[in-house]
């Protein structure tokens, strides 16, 4: 399974969307980054994908973007797949 890493906040009821639907497509393990507790990641984040909303979804290396592109990706059958490394 590819690693996976969130930009997200503590208050953030796409955040929690996003890790449902992870979870439910089996990862046991997301990376959280909180950008509410470490302002200076936001700046990382906007840097690496261009958006400023979260949640930002990096499976690997691919970087998937919000929930809703989450979502599509899952909808599409391509989720499982990147996550498994295809």
């Amino acid at each position: 399974m590819e690693k996976v890493v969130m930009y997200s906040t503590g208050v953030c009821p796409y955040c929690v969307a996003a890790e449902r639907l992870l979870k439910s497509r089996g990862v046991t393990e997301i990376e959280k980054i909180r950008i509410d507790l470490e302002p200076l990641r936001l700046d990382e984040m906007i840097a690496r994908t261009g958006r400023r909303t979260v949640p930002q979804v990096f499976i690997g290396d691919t970087h998937v973007g919000g929930f809703d592109d989450t979502a599509a990706l899952d909808a599409a059958g391509k989720l499982v797949p990147l996550l498994n490394g295809a």
